[in-house]
Parts: structure tokens; C-alpha cells; sequence
């Protein structure tokens, strides 16, 4: 009666005579749902909860009996069934029980996937990208990792440099200890010196107790000096020193503390030009340049765009619990054009943006309006009024219904996404772009 019901159902149906047998079918092939009798010969359906349990696997089992009561019932819950069933069995109790049973296993996977790819966007340190100026960086950065040498990275800001230091510290001997941060831009004026050395209890006013500065936390592990070209002129002198010697005093102290610690330091500037306007000792900046590594700007490596959109795109559908949408192949274009002064970060914020302002499962222009991709040169297609000879002629467009989604295409990006702006810029009313936006195949949607 379960199989004729079951595959009326739609559903394939495999019938054993006991759980022995069951377990043993389990072993050979994968299952979406086991319906199991409370009592079967010598085991019971306990008994392939804790198999189940034991090996690991997630099958709903839904469990019949002809003996039932709350207590019972609630007991086998407990323990992992999905549903209880009592006997005898209506065909449609049978169908809701089954049905509900694979539906909370297809929510279960699937809000496992969605922390399963959370948990692997948020701990994997991902550097995407595959032109040659970014394999050269990454390149310098698996021959240096290795070492205890000290490593200047520079670059603009946006560009990723802490991601790369994190890489450093990662491929290094030190990648099991700790990782310790100090941006020296966002210290405050007077703690500067307590939080890389630490201090004593009374040093200062509001020092209730002893602190450990970064230098101690990052003993065995590595110290990133983010934006070091801003620590005051005066703290540099005793930098130099703790990065030599490895060793320092707190605040308020007077006993010398031995550490261990490999320095990365990251620069927005051209400390040459910083020396030179006396704000930079030339000895620290000497002592940190032993390995220099340059990160190009973004529009120096446009190659990699594409899949960085792609990855930011993934990475934030998730964050923000939104299936991961497709990007138009227009809008890549025009992203891979525009110059990013802002860098990796500028990018990661505008795909951001866009993916909270989309109303569809597309990524249009209409998206990143707040980006400015409006000012971007759109490269060049040829239409009615372009002068098309020699060779060329066989790429030139004809087709009316393609020259005007390319031209209502182009508006649109020139106005920013803005569909009043861009009607005036055609000659039409708002009315009659609305209507060819929405008939248009292959047309950009605006809100």
C-alpha cells in the first residue's frame, strides 16, 4: 500500500523487510526520505535513528505505528523523526507527512549551503584576479613569506594592501600565531605610543591597570603598520628602535621586553616625498624597505574587473541573503571601462549598492546609477549617423530595432540611470522610453 501510494505520489519507492536491510540500502545508494515502521524483527526505528546519527547522515525518517501515544511520539521526535504516523494509514496524512518532510530537508540543505558559503566568504582571504601585474605582486609575496624579512607594501588606498599582508602572513612559518593590526592613521594623538608598546598601571591618567601593546600580541606572529607614513615624527625613533632590537619598554615601565615579531608596514604615500618634507626619518624608512612590494591600481590591472564584479556579486548575494543575480554583459563593459579611484574598495561598494537597489535578478546600469558610470566613454559602435568605410563596413549596424536599444542603452548610462533625464536626452517623453524599455528585448530596465 506505501509503494502503490508513493509512486501515485511521483516518487520511486524502495521496499525492505527490515532495518538490518534498510541500513544496508543505505550504504549503497543516497535516499531523500525513510518511512519506517516503529518496530521492525529485532531492531527498532530508535535504533536506525542512532545509525543515522552515528554515520553522519541527514535523511529525514518519518515513523508509522499502530500503537501510538503523545508521549511516544514526542520521545521519537526527540531523537530525529520528522513526523509520526499512526496506523492505519490515510493516503492523504501520508502524502502531507512526506511532503512536509522534504520540504524542511530542501530548507535544511539549503540554509546550510548558504552558511556554508558564508563561512567560506568571510574566512578565506580571497585575491582575485589574473593579469600580470597582480601574478607579479602575488609572485613577491610567496618568495618573501617564507622569510623573516620586513615588507613595505604600497599602493593607493583601496587597493587591497592589508588583504596582501594577511597573504604574507598566511604563507609564512607564523601562520598559526597571531595576526595584529595597527592603524596608525586612526590612532588617537596621545595613546599612540600605549597601544604599540603598552603600559603601566598609573602611567597616565585612566591607566587602572597594566596593557599589552601590539608588539606583545603579535610576539611570534606578525605586526601590520597600516598607513605608517602618519605616525608622529617623534614615535618614529623609538619604532626603529623596537624593530631592530625586537625589544621595548612600556609606557611608564623600566624593564626592557623581548618579542618576536615580523613587521609589515602598508603607505598610501610616496615616502621619498615624505623624507624630503622632513615628516619621514630616512633610517625607518630604510629599515622597512627590505622587501618593497608596489599593488597597481585597479585601472592598471582592468583585466581582472570581470571577476572581481563576479566575486563581490557572490559574496554580497550571500551576505545580504539574495540569490546571486547575473550580471549584464553591457553593464560589465561599461565597469570594465570606468578608471575605479577608489580602487578594489570602490568596486566592492558600488556591486554592493547595486545589488540592494536591483529590482530584478539582473545586474543593469540602472543598479550602479550611484557609481557614475554615467561619464564613462562607452566604446564604439557604429550607427546611422557614423561615417563607416573600408574595412569596417561589414561590422557597421543596420539593424533599426538593435540601433535604438544601443542608443536608449547609451542614454540611459550618460544620465546615470536617470529615465526622465534620459527621455529628454532621446527627444521622446518618460511615457513612450517606459513603454520601449519594456518591449525592447535585451533593453535596460530603470526603476
Amino acid at each position: 500500500m506505501l509503494e502503490k501510494v508513493l509512486i501515485e505520489l511521483g516518487y520511486r519507492a524502495v521496499l525492505v523487510s527490515g532495518i538490518a536491510e534498510g541500513i544496508h540500502a543505505l550504504a549503497a545508494e543516497p535516499f531523500d526520505l525513510i518511512i519506517s515502521d516503529c518496530q521492525a524483527g529485532d531492531s527498532s526505528a530508535l535504533d536506525l535513528l542512532e545509525h543515522l546519527q552515528r554515520e553522519g547522515l541527514e535523511v529525514p525518517v518519518i515513523v508509522m505505528t499502530g500503537y501510538g501515544s503523545i508521549e511516544h511520539a514526542v520521545h521519537m521526535m526527540r531523537h530525529g523523526a520528522a513526523d509520526y504516523l499512526t496506523k492505519p494509514l490515510r493516503s492523504e496524512a501520508l502524502r502531507l507527512a512526506v511532503n512536509n518532510a522534504l520540504e524542511v530537508e530542501r530548507l535544511r540543505r539549503e540554509n546550510s549551503e548558504i552558511r556554508r558559503e558564508v563561512s567560506e566568504l568571510r574566512g578565506a582571504r580571497v585575491i582575485v584576479g589574473q593579469s600580470r601585474a597582480l601574478r607579479r605582486v602575488l609572485e613577491a609575496i610567496a618568495a618573501v613569506a617564507p622569510t623573516r624579512a620586513t615588507v613595505l607594501i604600497e599602493g593607493e588606498s583601496g587597493t587591497g594592501k592589508e588583504l596582501l599582508a594577511r597573504a604574507i602572513h598566511d604563507q609564512s612559518p607564523r601562520h598559526g600565531q597571531s595576526f595584529v593590526t595597527v592603524n596608525c592613521a586612526a590612532l588617537p594623538e596621545g595613546l599612540v605610543e600605549s597601544a604599540l608598546f603598552g603600559h603601566e598601571r598609573g602611567a597616565f591618567t585612566g591607566a587602572a591597570s597594566r596593557a599589552h601593546g601590539a608588539f606583545e600580541r603579535a610576539h611570534g606572529g606578525t605586526l601590520m603598520l597600516d598607513e605608517v607614513s602618519e605616525m608622529r615624527l617623534d614615535l618614529q625613533s623609538k619604532l626603529l628602535r623596537a624593530i631592530q632590537e625586537q625589544e621595548f619598554e612600556r609606557v611608564g615601565g623600566h624593564q626592557p621586553i623581548r618579542v618576536d615579531v615580523r613587521i609589515v608596514a602598508t603607505t598610501n604615500r610616496d615616502l621619498l616625498a615624505e623624507i624630503e618634507a622632513g615628516r619621514f626619518r630616512r633610517d625607518l624608512f630604510y629599515r622597512l624597505n627590505v622587501v618593497p612590494i608596489h599593488v597597481p591600481p585597479l585601472r592598471d590591472r582592468r583585466e581582472d574587473i570581470p571577476l572581481m564584479v563576479e566575486h563581490f556579486v557572490r559574496y554580497h548575494a550571500v551576505q545580504l541573503g539574495l540569490r546571486v543575480p547575473e550580471v549584464a554583459p553591457a553593464t560589465l563593459e561599461v565597469l570594465h571601462h570606468r578608471p575605479w579611484p577608489g580602487n578594489v574598495r570602490e568596486l566592492a561598494n558600488a556591486v554592493e549598492r547595486a545589488l540592494i537597489l536591483s529590482r530584478d535578478g539582473r545586474l543593469g546600469l540602472e543598479a550602479f546609477a550611484g557609481a557614475g558610470l554615467g561619464s564613462v566613454p562607452r566604446p564604439k559602435e557604429a550607427t546611422m549617423t557614423e561615417e563607416v568605410a573600408g574595412p569596417s563596413a561589414e561590422e557597421a549596424v543596420f539593424n533599426l530595432q538593435t540601433i535604438e536599444r544601443r542608443t536608449i542603452e547609451r542614454a540611459i548610462a550618460s544620465t546615470g540611470g536617470h529615465r526622465a533625464k534620459a527621455a529628454a536626452l532621446l527627444g521622446i517623453s518618460e511615457r513612450t522610453l517606459r513603454n520601449k524599455l519594456n518591449v525592447q528585448p535585451g533593453a535596460l530596465r530603470t526603476p
